[in-house]
């Protein structure tokens, strides 16, 4: 029974980070949305801080992959790096992710962003722990 949740919560997981990749590419392809991301210093981002942006879209889809295979919702045939050490790595950067948008001075980060990086941090735990 568990194992439903697990693969209930790493599809969760996989669909936010979907929605976050979609948000990164449209950040780096210039729309308005910067006051979302990277501290809302910025409305359109600056060239550099777009290439970052593409750059976190498609880390962002390699973690909800990586979630994907780790709770056996998908499988794959070549395992380059032992998932188990790739969720913890995860879940511990989105820890830090989700303070750093709370500390941000954006409000638009702190309202928006906070909630998304909390839930995805709570569901990545939940997969963390249970899964091993």
């Amino acid at each position: 029974m568990v194992e439903i949740y697990i693969n209930l919560a790493a599809m969760i997981i996989a669909v936010i980070c979907v929605g976050i990749a979609i948000f990164q590419v449209l950040v780096s392809l210039g729309y308005p949305l910067g006051e979302a991301t990277m501290g809302g210093y910025h409305k359109i981002l600056p060239k550099p801080l777009r290439f970052v942006s593409t750059i976190s879209a498609m880390i962002v889809l390699f973690m909800g992959f990586v979630f994907l295979q780790h709770a056996k919702v998908i499988s794959v045939e070549f395992n380059f790096i032992p998932t188990n050490i790739l969720v913890w790595v995860f879940t511990i950067f989105l820890a830090l992710n989700t303070i750093g948008n709370l500390a941000s001075r954006s409000k638009k980060e702190r309202l928006i962003m906070t909630p998304i990086s909390s839930i995805a941090f709570l569901l990545c735990l939940f997969v963390s722990i249970l899964s091993n």
